[in-house]
């Protein structure tokens, strides 16, 4: 079977809690990412019949390069050549950690809006996902997913955000115009979403703030002067 020497490597690793990401690009050594390292997995270049083989197997990619697997967390990102082939694959390992908020979940149930800055792969969507589920028994909470990486692939929810409804995004510019339409159609008292970054996407996360709702989001940066210095984010 095509990819299964990848996945007998991974499988004799044995630190799958550890995994972060698996790399597959066209003519390089496939290589697997864990929290402390690097590994080679093979000595044998991946081919494109390997990247065929995980592309049939996980769902259309959308505008954004990303695809997923239904009913799962995890996230199959495309680096494609000129010609729109792809070329490259990430596959992210997607996990619901429950009780990562413990520490600022007097703040998430004050009622407050919430903006968590971080780099990728810190874990800002792990939160993000447990702050749905935890204010979900309380609150009517809606998750706009623009990735499905917060409410896993597929059209139902992945139980890790509990009773939380998931509105998901045709594609990545209409971001802006789901969160508007989540607070307008459906009478939340908290929005959640994930990757916040484009101006038009934080003028509608101020809307959402005037009109009395709370909006728990995440941006990518070190520090608030990241993103006010960030021409595409500043408003």
């Amino acid at each position: 079977m095509c990819c299964a020497h990848i996945a007998d490597a991974l499988r004799r690793a044995n630190r799958s809690d550890a995994l972060l990401e698996v790399v597959l690009d066209l003519g390089r050594l496939p290589e697997a990412r864990f929290t402390d390292n690097e590994v080679t997995l093979v000595d044998t270049e991946v081919t494109t019949s390997e990247i065929e083989y995980v592309v049939s197997r996980v769902s259309a990619f959308d505008a954004d390069n990303r695809a997923g697997i239904e009913r799962t967390l995890h996230r199959i990102s495309a680096i494609r050549n000129r010609r729109g082939s792809i070329v490259g694959l990430t596959c992210r390992v997607g996990r619901a950690v429950y009780g990562t908020i413990d520490i600022i979940q007097d703040i998430i149930e004050s009622g407050k809006s919430i903006l968590m800055l971080g780099k990728p792969g810190v874990g800002k969507t792990t939160m993000l996902r447990e702050a749905a589920r935890v204010l979900a028994d309380k609150k009517r909470v809606v998750v706009v997913d623009t990735s499905n990486e917060i409410g896993g692939d597929g059209d139902i929810p992945h139980p890790a955000v509990g009773s939380a409804r998931r509105m998901q995004v045709p594609q990545p510019s209409l971001q802006h115009e789901v969160m508007i339409e989540a607070v307008e159609n459906h009478m939340p008292e908290v929005i959640v979403i994930d990757e916040i970054g484009r101006e038009l996407e934080a003028q509608a996360a101020r809307t959402i703030a005037e009109r009395g709702v709370q909006l728990i989001g995440t941006a990518h940066g070190r520090t608030l002067d990241n993103l006010l210095l960030n021409p595409h984010s500043r408003t």
